[in-house]
């Protein structure tokens, strides 16, 4: 029962941190446009946007590890697995340049994880909901 509590809480934080990490990149050019008219800049700021996508696949892939073990669905993993490998050519490729195309891949690429994650909960509750014959 503990370890169902700790996948829940990992799913429930992968979710939420793919969710806003989505949004970020969604946002964040829209941001950084406006900077200058609000007086602001933008010296300084560090890019995170390598170190997330590692932790991101490090605890997506541990997560759903775990809940295949529990449910036996692959269903999750064909969410995590196209949307690490977008935020992986947003991250470390070339495209890395926080354009729109950048943009673009990480939001999409943060929404797949994201959906992955709660898709991963609820595989997982319903198996604990029927446990098998």
């Amino acid at each position: 029962m503990a370890t169902d509590c700790k996948l829940d809480r990992a799913d429930r934080i992968g979710f939420a941190a793919s969710f806003l990490c989505a949004l970020h990149c969604a946002l964040l050019p829209l941001a950084l446009a406006l900077m200058p008219t609000l007086g602001l800049s933008v010296g300084g700021w560090v890019d995170i946007d390598q170190a997330v996508t590692v932790f991101a696949t490090l605890l997506g892939c541990t997560t759903l590890a775990i809940g295949w073990r529990r449910h036996r669905a692959f269903r999750a993993w064909m969410l995590l697995l196209p949307g690490l490998v977008l935020v992986w050519v947003g991250a470390f490729s070339p495209l890395h340049d926080h354009g729109p195309l950048h943009a673009g891949l990480m939001t999409v690429g943060g929404l797949m994880i994201a959906g992955a994650h709660l898709l991963n909960l609820r595989l997982t509750h319903a198996a604990a909901a029927c446990p098998p014959a």
